[in-house]
């Protein structure tokens, strides 16, 4: 199936604050799943509210959170909200009131479906591998029949997601506390992957395979 490349608005989904920084683009949803690996679940578990932090993978269609079959926080068929943020800075403005962060979000409502197929939940399990860490699934073990079964896998469309990206400088450039004299601008965050670390009880000539150790000072998100 060929989805629009424009995502469509729900009353969950419609901007109705800052609509300048909305995003109907698929595009940009999907740039935004692909450069992390950590979502936010939000759910109700016995009428409070719970958000939990994940891996995450996917396919063109959905999204993939797994965990513990005693999570209660992974519960299908209950509304929930998943949540990707990027933080890409700090914007410093000449007044505090103006100051903000730019940055890239989506958030995913829907009512996910539990995975129970085989050959479909090992899929998701190997994109969530694959999403976190490119190599990997053809590099380690596979899971085992009862880590399996010890496994819940939660498929949730991304049909209903909304988008929002700040970038740039501050706003108040043309405005009165531009008199001030002030500097101001934007502070950029970035973040990357660091040197692999071997764990200790690892024969001292085991060396990091080539999909994790190429991974060393490139740029995370």
């Amino acid at each position: 199936m060929t989805y629009s490349r424009r995502l469509p608005e729900s009353d969950l989904t419609r901007h109705s604050r800052l609509r300048e920084q909305g995003s109907l683009d698929r595009a940009d949803l999907d740039a935004i799943l692909d450069a992390g690996f950590v979502c936010h679940l939000g759910v109700i578990v016995d009428g409070r509210p719970l958000v939990v932090p994940t891996v995450y993978g996917r396919d063109e269609r959905q999204l993939y959170v797994h965990g513990s079959v005693a999570s209660r926080s992974l519960a299908a068929d209950s509304p929930v909200c998943v949540t990707v943020t990027h933080v890409d800075g700090l914007v410093l403005a000449r007044s505090v009131f103006e100051h903000g962060v730019n940055y890239r979000s989506a958030m995913i409502h829907g009512v996910p479906r539990k995975v129970t197929d085989p050959a479909e939940k090992l899929e998701g399990l190997r994109r969530l591998t694959e999403h976190a860490t490119p190599g990997q699934w053809d590099y380690a073990r596979r899971p085992s029949r009862k880590e399996l079964a010890a496994t819940t896998l939660l498929a949730l469309s991304l049909e209903e997601a909304s988008v929002k990206i700040r970038t740039g400088a501050p706003d108040d450039g043309d405005g009165p506390d531009a008199e001030l004299g002030l500097w101001a601008g934007t502070l950029p965050l970035t973040s990357a992957w660091g040197a692999p670390e071997a764990d200790p009880l690892l024969a001292p000539d085991l060396a990091a395979p080539a999909h994790i150790s190429r991974r060393e000072g490139t740029r995370h998100g």
